[in-house]
């Protein structure tokens, strides 16, 4: 067993008081702001995974209002949030699954992120998270969106229209399709991941944007805006600085376009996204620019006519073209021209918001590279020097509160989660993939989970 023994302990012992008392309720700021309880705007009445009700919420800025106690509009909207958990990989990790952790079964803080959250005046709010990292052991700025937003009706065509500045990619998106919001909701940092992915997902807090949006007749949904690299400093200074990331070269435009509708309670999506980035590897300049060219599609379907019993379907493809001049020329990559594509596709269950099954597969495919990945180290590394993997994760989970009926709703939710995670292929083959004897089954983790948001 790992690190944070006395940690663990008290947060089992806090989770423990927490059952045994009556009722409690996702963010409890947006909680006591809108008066709803979570279960109006989450599938599973805690986490990312949106209704259309959360997604109106978000698209009009956080700024909604309810019926709430009326000493509620003095409390400022903070919230906070706990996610504790213990890995168990089938092959243990010789040296440490992380600085200051065993080989396997690994208990840890996952996190701890305090929130900004809501209402800023009539027409802004944000969702700003700072998050302490139990595994890197360090404090950085997080998931930030914060909006301004108004609504117009011309010709009796009704438009809602905004502007997010944030500091990710597809984290200002209304859909659980797209990277930042996509499942799954929470992973072990303490078991192995695939070496590659595309760059749309890599550069969270890393840079910084802004994004225009509308939405008309609450059918046809369009965001446009661009990205930048934060300065090293600015990086520095919110520990979120990386040597070897890519650097954006000037900026990076990013667009979003889905079509929305619900027909009795059977909502559906679907829609396209993408970026075009040149950036310096590793953040070298003089030997030119790389260009990522990011491209992909999504669809998304929810049963929501009956609460007790909801069914959801959500696919999701990104398609990444690579011009690899820089790399090629600097010896950090094989070949000046390759692609990688990403597929997800996720089935999910929730019965009377309470327990959810979700069923996820996953698989990235791309061109070999033995430079970009045959690192040469155990593990991580990739004896054949292709990208290819592929996985499948069954979860289940269980949220006690944030009913309606739930007496404390806007003072505290709770998720519990098992996950398990096996992996058909790993970093370019099955067997041996690193070269050093390791299967991809090695991988296969088993991750046991709890959030409290307070």
């Amino acid at each position: 067993m790992a690190v944070n023994h006395k940690l663990m302990w008290l947060l089992i012992v806090f989770l423990g008081i927490l059952f045994l008392s009556t009722e409690i309720s996702a963010m409890p700021s947006f909680a006591r702001q809108t008066g709803l309880a979570c279960s109006s705007c989450h599938v599973q009445s805690f986490g990312p995974n949106l209704t259309p009700t959360g997604r109106n919420f978000k698209l009009n800025g956080y700024t909604a209002r309810g019926n709430t106690d009326s000493r509620m509009k003095y409390i400022p909207p903070i919230s906070a949030m706990v996610r504790g958990s213990y890995t168990h990989t089938q092959s243990g990790q010789p040296g440490g699954a992380a600085d200051r952790y065993g080989a396997n079964d690994n208990a840890t803080i996952d996190e701890a992120s305090v929130f900004y959250a809501g209402r800023i005046f009539s027409k802004a709010g944000a969702f700003v998270q700072g998050t302490y990292g139990g595994v890197d052991d360090k404090w950085e700025l997080d998931n930030a969106d914060i909006r301004i937003a108004d609504n117009s009706t011309i010709r009796g065509q009704h438009f809602v229209y905004g502007i997010s500045t944030n500091n990710s990619p597809t984290v200002s998106d209304l859909w659980n399709t797209t990277p930042v919001w996509g499942f799954p909701y929470a992973s072990s940092d303490l078991a192995p991941t695939p070496a590659a992915g595309a760059l749309i997902e890599s550069l969270g807090s890393q840079v910084v944007g802004a994004t225009a949006y509308m939405m008309w007749n609450n059918l046809l949904y369009i965001e446009a805006g661009g990205y930048t690299s934060l300065p090293k400093n600015i990086q520095t200074g919110i520990n979120t600085f990386d040597a070897e990331q890519n650097r954006i070269n000037g900026g990076a435009p990013y667009w979003r376009l889905a079509l929305q509708n619900d027909w009795n309670g059977h909502y559906g999506a679907v829609g396209a996204f993408g970026m075009q980035a040149d950036v310096n590897p590793q953040r070298i300049r003089g030997a030119g620019t790389d260009s990522f060219y990011d491209y992909g599609f999504d669809a998304t379907y929810q049963y929501l006519a009956n609460l007790a019993h909801i069914y959801e379907l959500n696919l999701t493809y990104i398609r990444e073209q690579r011009d690899m001049n820089a790399s090629a020329a600097l010896g950090l990559a094989e070949k000046k021209n390759g692609s990688l594509d990403t597929v997800r596709i996720r089935a999910g269950y929730t019965y009377k918001q309470t327990y959810g099954l979700s069923l996820f597969y996953a698989q990235t495919t791309g061109t070999t590279d033995n430079i970009i990945y045959s690192s040469g180290d155990p593990i991580s590394g990739s004896r054949t020097g292709k990208p290819d993997s592929q996985s499948f994760t069954a979860e289940l989970s269980y949220t006690p509160f944030g009913k309606s009926t739930s007496t404390l709703s806007t003072l505290a939710n709770l998720r519990l989660a098992v996950q398990y995670v096996h992996n058909f292929q790993f970093n370019g083959s099955y067997r041996n993939y690193d070269g050093f004897g390791r299967n991809a089954v090695g991988n296969d983790a088993l991750y046991l989970n709890g959030w409290l948001a307070f």
